[in-house]
C-alpha cells in the first residue's frame, strides 16, 4: 500500500485535534531523519554544525534560521551522484540566496528559477547561465527578455500567450532558446490541494487530457526561433513514493509517441519535476536519492521500451529534499500560558511571519527545548507566534517539558524549505537572519532586517 504524505495533515490517519499523539519516551532525543545530520546534544544543549545554539542566539538574535551547510551540500552531492546520467536542477523557490546558489553550483547542480528576482539572485551568485532553467506560470515580458539576454539553458513554457511572446522576443533578438512544454498529466498526487500541481483544475501547464499540450507542441514547432527539447511535468510536493510518477511517465510517453507520429520528432529530454518528501515528524520515511533515481529510471525506461521510444535524458528538480532537513529555526520563549484542561500555549518571538506553512496548509513540525535538556514531565503544548491572528501557530500539537519558561530557546526542525522563502513583514516584524554553520563556525548569509529596512520603502517618511 502506498503512502503519500501531504504538506499538512496526513490523509487517512489524522487523529482528531483533541487526541494528539502521545509524547516521546525522551523529549530530549533528536530523531536523525528529522534533524540536520550534525545535530547533537552536548551537555544537554543542542549543537548544529558544531555550534552551540545559545551562542547563535546571543550573536545573531532570534528568531534565527540556521542552515547546516554540510548537510545541504551532502544532499546535493547525493542527488548529483544518483542522477549521474541525467540532470539535477535545484528548485530555487524552496530557499535561495547567493550563498546557497554558490554551494549548489560547487556541488554540480543546475538551478530552477521562476521569477526575475530569483534569476537576479542566481546571476549575482555567478551561477552558470547554461545550467539555469526559467519556470513560471505567468512570466512577464521583462522576465523573458532577461532570460533571453543572459542565455538561460531552458525555458519551460506554461501558456499559449507565452509561446507567442517568446517567439516574438526570440525573433527580435535573433536567438533560439531551448524550451520545454509543461504538461499537466491529470495525476492527483495525494498531497495538500495547494501543492498538488498535475491535475487539470489548476493554473499550471497544458492539459494532456484536453489536447492542449499537443497543440502547444504544434505552436512551438511552428516557430523556427524556438527549439523544443522536451516535456516537463511536476505532480506536486512532499511525496513519499513514486506511484504518481509512474502514472505521469506513462501519460507523457503516450504524448511523446503522438509527437513522434505527427511531427517525426523524438524529444531528447524529459523533466519529471521534484516534490520528494522529507521527514517533519515521527513516522515520516523519505526515500534516499538513489532509490528515487533507480525507480524513476526504471519507470521511464519501461515506458519508452513499450512505446518504441529512445530513452530521453532525465531531469529532476528537488528543492525541499536538499535544503529542508538541514534547516532549523531557533526561537526564544516569551510567555507560557496554561489553558486549564486543554493545553499550554508557548509563545515565541516569531511566528507566521517566519513560518507561514502551518497557517497556510496545516504543516506539521517537530520542536524541542534547545538551550538545555530537561527531565520534567511532558506537557501538551501549542507553539504560537506573536502576531495578531489566532491562526498564528508554528506547531499545533507537541509535547514540551513542563518546566519550560520564558527565556528558554526552542528549535523547530526541518524548516530549511519554504519558511524564509514565504516570510513576510506582517505586523511590521523584520524578517530573521539566516546563518550557515559548519565545522564549529557560523556566518550570516542573509542579514536580519531592521526597522530602517521596513521604513526604507515608505515614500513619505519624514514628510
Amino acid at each position: 500500500m502506498s503512502r503519500v504524505h501531504p504538506a499538512g495533515p496526513r490523509h487517512a490517519d489524522v487523529l482528531p485535534e483533541e487526541h494528539p499523539l502521545p509524547p516521546a519516551e525522551d523529549l530530549n532525543a533528536l530523531e536523525p531523519q528529522i534533524w540536520p545530520r550534525s545535530a547533537r546534544r552536548e551537555n544537554g544543549v543542542l549543537h548544529v554544525g558544531g555550534v552551540d545554539v545559545r551562542e547563535l542566539a546571543e550573536r545573531f538574535g532570534t528568531p534565527l534560521y540556521v542552515y547546516d551547510e554540510e548537510d545541504v551540500r551532502a544532499r546535493a552531492r547525493e542527488y548529483a551522484a544518483a542522477f549521474h546520467d541525467g540532470d539535477v536542477h535545484y528548485a530555487g523557490k524552496a530557499f535561495l540566496c547567493t550563498a546557497v546558489a554558490r554551494w549548489l553550483n560547487e556541488e554540480g547542480l543546475g538551478l530552477d528559477v521562476c521569477t526575475g528576482g530569483e534569476l537576479a539572485v542566481a546571476l549575482a551568485a555567478g551561477f552558470p547561465v547554461e545550467r539555469i532553467t526559467l519556470h513560471g506560470s505567468n512570466k512577464s515580458m521583462a522576465e523573458l527578455e532577461k532570460a533571453l539576454d543572459v542565455g538561460v539553458g531552458r525555458i519551460v513554457i506554461d501558456s499559449f500567450e507565452e509561446i507567442a511572446r517568446l517567439g516574438y522576443l526570440a525573433e527580435e533578438r535573433g536567438v533560439r532558446p531551448k524550451v520545454m512544454v509543461r504538461v499537466t498529466t491529470g495525476v492527483e498526487a495525494h498531497t495538500h490541494e495547494f501543492i498538488a500541481t498535475a491535475h487539470d483544475d489548476q493554473k499550471f501547464g497544458f492539459s494532456r487530457n484536453t489536447g492542449a499540450a499537443l497543440e502547444a507542441v504544434r505552436r512551438v514547432l511552428a516557430l523556427s526561433r524556438l527549439e523544443l527539447v522536451g516535456l516537463h511535468s511536476h505532480i506536486g510536493s512532499q511525496i513519499f513514493d513514486t506511484d504518481g510518477f509512474e502514472v505521469a511517465a506513462h501519460r507523457l510517453a503516450e504524448l511523446l509517441v503522438q509527437i513522434r507520429d505527427e511531427h517525426g520528432l523524438e524529444l531528447p529530454e524529459l523533466d519529471l519535476g521534484g516534490g520528494y518528501g522529507i521527514a517533519y515528524v515521527t513516522g515520516d520515511e523519505p526515500h534516499d536519492p538513489k532509490a528515487i533515481a533507480d525507480s524513476l529510471r526504471t519507470i521511464v525506461s519501461r515506458e519508452c521500451r513499450a512505446y518504441g521510444l529512445a530513452m530521453p535524458r532525465l531531469t529532476v528538480e528537488p528543492g525541499r529534499a536538499i535544503v529542508g532537513p538541514g534547516g532549523v529555526t531557533l526561537y526564544e520563549v516569551g510567555t507560557v500560558k496554561d489553558v486549564e484542561g486543554l493545553r499550554t500555549y508557548v509563545s515565541v518571538d516569531g511566528g507566521m511571519s517566519d513560518n507561514l506553512r502551518t497557517a497556510l496548509y496545516g504543516a506539521e513540525y517537530t520542536c524541542t527545548l534547545a538551550s538545555r535538556s530537561s527531565d520534567a514531565a511532558p506537557m501538551l503544548s501549542r507553539l504560537v507566534g506573536k502576531h495578531c491572528e489566532s491562526g498564528d501557530i508554528v506547531v499545533r500539537d507537541l509535547w514540551l517539558p513542563e518546566d519550560l519558561s520564558a527565556g528558554d530557546l526552542v528549535a523547530v526542525a526541518a524548516t530549511g524549505a519554504y519558511c524564509r522563502s514565504m516570510a513576510s513583514n506582517y505586523n511590521h516584524v523584520p524578517r530573521p537572519a539566516v546563518v550557515a554553520v559548519r565545522d564549529g563556525e557560523a556566518r550570516v548569509i542573509v542579514r536580519r532586517e531592521t526597522d530602517e529596512d521596513l521604513l526604507r520603502l515608505d515614500a513619505e517618511v519624514g514628510v
